[in-house]
């Protein structure tokens, strides 16, 4: 039985298949899989890709081995999350996988990019899906795997004969207890990557300028970022979980929002919310009445 996402940017994706718990102890042992076509893929073709997707982006990409999968970032000239992709190359091609409604958004930005340089972008959302392919979950969410579109169904069919497929449910309470941020879900529109423990992930932190690289730097160098990326526990005595975009209080002060609720099927009702770097460890907080204790992502001092 497969339950549907209604809302949001992973709306028509599934959400379960109908049992929770088994989804997500196949995805902690490796044996799932996961069908995200609804996350759009760009394609940059051309002898500098790298070279080039090295000098905008927040990762180090001049020797991106053949089908390693990384991360970055694009930021804002002010230091502001503005993209997150996942990167594959396959000698000939570098693969751009990224957030459902942001393609159109990064292909002109990339677009506008381009100069004289010998590269091609290109959305190629029609042509490829993204897999979340069986194995342990990697530090990017991944094994992924990209599958043509014409032979995706005879690709799906296969896994379904050896492994579990997975809805969001489950990947989204494994990215939760992993502490793994996600675009538009932890992050808002003055989001800096120190806030929310993407630094050596998605920010290579010893190569060259990028935009926005200043602000990354000075937090990082003589300071602390004005809000921290922590893991919450979650009373368990309610049935109903936070939303995204809830408020998160210490007492009956507003401290920050809640970026994604999950019920895991070891560590019960969990998130991950963005609070001000000031709040104390020990605070007990709160999201819609439901009491919250806090585990520490990104450092508060």
């Amino acid at each position: 039985m497969r339950v549907d996402v209604e809302a949001g940017p992973d709306k028509g994706a599934a959400w379960h298949f109908g049992d929770v718990a088994k989804e997500q102890r196949a995805l902690a042992s490796g044996t799932a899989f996961a069908d995200l076509r609804h996350h759009p893929t760009l394609a940059v073709s051309g002898e500098d890709r790298l070279s080039w997707l090295h000098s905008l982006t927040t990762q180090y990409l001049l020797d991106l081995p053949i089908a390693q999968w990384t991360q970055a970032l694009i930021l804002s000239p002010h230091g502001h999350i503005e993209h997150h992709m996942f990167i594959m190359d396959d000698g000939a091609t570098t693969y751009l996988n990224t957030e459902p409604g942001t393609d159109d958004a990064l292909l002109t930005y990339l677009d506008s990019m381009r100069f004289m340089l010998r590269v091609v972008v290109s959305n190629v959302s029609s042509e490829i899906a993204l897999l979340r392919i069986p194995g342990r979950a990697d530090e990017i969410g991944g094994p992924f795997e990209l599958v043509s579109r014409d032979v995706l169904d005879i690709r799906l069919e296969g896994l379904r004969q050896t492994s579990t497929e997975v809805g969001l449910w489950a990947l989204d309470a494994e990215r939760v207890a992993a502490h793994r941020p996600r675009l538009g879900f932890e992050t808002d529109h003055k989001t800096i990557p120190n806030e929310v423990g993407w630094l050596g992930s998605a920010v290579h932190l010893d190569k060259g300028c990028y935009r926005g690289q200043e602000t990354v730097a000075r937090t990082m160098n003589l300071g602390r970022p004005p809000r921290r990326l922590v893991f919450l526990h979650l009373d368990g005595s309610e049935a109903s979980l936070p939303e995204h975009g809830d408020q998160v209080f210490s007492g009956e002060k507003p401290v920050g929002f809640i970026g994604t609720a999950a019920r895991h099927h070891e560590l019960g009702p969990i998130a991950l919310a963005v609070i001000k770097r000031s709040t104390p460890l020990d605070s007990v907080l709160s999201a819609v009445n439901i009491p919250a204790t806090q585990e520490e992502i990104v450092s508060a001092t």
